[in-house]
């Protein structure tokens, strides 16, 4: 369970180990169950050392706090990802972009983040932080270029609010969603979170960094249709996702893609007909080859329909027709429809307390009485409960694991009861060994194409459903499109 995002840092209003506090209608759980994406706690990140060498030059007490800024950041994407071909193209093309900017004088610097997420941002003082999850959709380095584009043109345009304003705002927020929401503890989350993020970019300021960015792109010899093509890209991504509107990516805080697909292009074509420009396909590929793909199997990972968690020592499965997400502070599940949703997290609960109190700590709408049962799952001792919203019903279970107390959820819209898919499911939760838990991380492999048949290729992706589609997204392929024999193509393997 790991991961946050949001451009330029989104406002996640639930912190991992916290409880979610209610769900009128689909209420807080929504968030949890859709577009929420946790942040950080103290037992997953492990911030990395900085150490300053005794000449160093005093810092200001802003750079310091920019400093300490970067390594939270950092470390609720889950650090920085190791990937030394992919850090040398990422620098190299940074340097070829800045020199043709309009502010050659700016210094960036570029972290690659290790997190599955589709994300890149930038902070005012020239940092760049782009997740290996973007690096891995984008299909040639004028892609990745376009992206990076964007962001410095977000610096050069000065679109980041000043410091006091964002503060100002985001006590604003904080005292909204504490308030009118009635959920102070989301409140305090997102007040604590203000030291670092940055407001959301408006409309006008996203259509602009577009602008520039396509700009700088040509400039810099790059293909300046690339930036469509990642946007294409990042759409066809996201509604790969089983209720796509839980997607954790750029676009949640983005004007709309098709829009900004149509933008870009335009730009594009002011420069010059497509062909222009280059793409550098083959030396993107020779740096993404081995890239680490997914989540992060020390955080937990989804393998098919099977969630397992080797730190925790857990693993269950979920019924057929959800697609499992795995966030840092929750696993999430949604049907292809989004009339079923689920979330099995970890909370708190105190020494000798029942496991039927646990759960009504644990949420704030009114239980049915009638839906209180208390019996053991796999040997272990569990509470279930049922409640119900104006356009939700809810299934929850917390389950007692030797010292560890984890919470299921599951929502049904309508009337409908979720309870015989919900108790199959509950039923898979099992305690597994370090020898059943080992998991081989996910990795890009770049591959000759033997035949024009995308198929081929598509059969041999280690995914859980639509390799077809995946394979295709991923190369930045249209369903139909013919490979060219002998050309080298991205497939996700063990």
């Amino acid at each position: 369970m790991g991961g946050i995002t949001g451009h330029i840092i989104g406002a996640c209003v639930r912190g991992a180990g916290r409880r979610p506090r209610g769900a009128a209608a689909l209420g807080g759980l929504a968030l949890l169950l859709g577009a929420c994406v946790a942040d950080q706690t103290e037992a997953t990140v492990r911030p990395a050392v900085v150490r300053v060498p005794a000449e160093a030059p005093r810092t200001t007490g802003r750079e310091r706090a920019a400093d300490a800024d970067h390594l939270k950041l950092v470390a609720s994407f889950g650090g920085e990802a190791r990937a030394p071909n992919v850090m040398r193209l990422l620098t190299e093309v940074t340097d070829r972009l800045v020199r043709a900017s309009d502010r050659p004088d700016q210094s960036y610097t570029v972290t690659l983040l290790d997190s599955p997420v589709v994300n890149a941002f930038a902070l005012p003082n020239g940092r760049l932080y782009v997740t290996r999850g973007l690096v891995a959709l984008a299909s040639d380095t004028s892609e990745v270029a376009a992206v990076l584009a964007h962001e410095m043109a977000h610096v050069t345009l000065n679109h980041a609010t000043a410091r006091s304003e964002l503060e100002l705002r985001s006590a604003l927020v904080s005292r909204v969603v504490a308030d009118v929401l009635n959920d102070p503890d989301t409140g305090a989350q997102l007040q604590h979170q203000s030291r670092f993020a940055l407001a959301r970019f408006s409309r006008e300021q996203e259509l602009e960094a577009d602008a520039t960015g396509v700009r700088t792109l040509a400039k810099a010899g790059y293909d300046p249709f690339a930036a469509g093509r990642f946007l294409t890209a990042l759409s066809r991504s996201t509604g790969l996702k089983a209720g796509s509107a839980n997607a954790p990516d750029m676009l949640a805080t983005h004007p709309g893609t098709a829009e900004r697909i149509t933008q870009v292009t335009r730009a594009a074509r002011r420069i010059g007909a497509p062909g222009i420009g280059t793409d550098d396909r083959a030396t993107y590929l020779a740096a993404v080859d081995g890239l680490s793909y997914g989540d992060n199997p020390r955080d937990g990972a989804v393998r098919g329909h099977r969630f397992i968690h080797p730190g925790l020592g857990i693993a269950f499965e979920v019924p057929e027709g959800f697609t499992l997400e795995n966030t840092r502070s929750a696993v999430l599940g949604t049907t292809q429809d989004g009339s079923r949703r689920l979330l099995f997290d970890q909370i708190e609960a105190k020494e000798g307390q029942p496991l039927d109190a646990v759960l009504k700590a644990s949420w704030n709408d009114a239980f049915d009485p009638a839906g209180f049962e208390t019996r053991e799952v796999g040997g272990h001792p569990a509470a279930f409960a049922l409640s119900r919203g104006k356009e939700w019903t809810f299934r929850l279970a917390a389950i007692r694991i030797g010292d560890s107390t984890y919470r299921m959820i599951m929502a049904a819209k309508g009337t409908a009861d979720p309870d015989p898919a919900f108790r199959r499911w509950t039923a898979t939760l099992v305690a597994v060994s370090p020898d059943e838990a080992v998991l081989r991380p996910l990795r890009l492999q770049v591959v000759q194409a033997m035949s024009a048949n995308a198929e081929d290729l598509a059969r041999r992706m280690a995914v859980p459903d639509r390799a077809l589609d995946r394979f295709l997204v991923l190369n930045g392929l249209e369903r139909g499109a013919a490979l060219v024999p002998g050309r080298g193509y991205k497939i996700i393997v063990e």
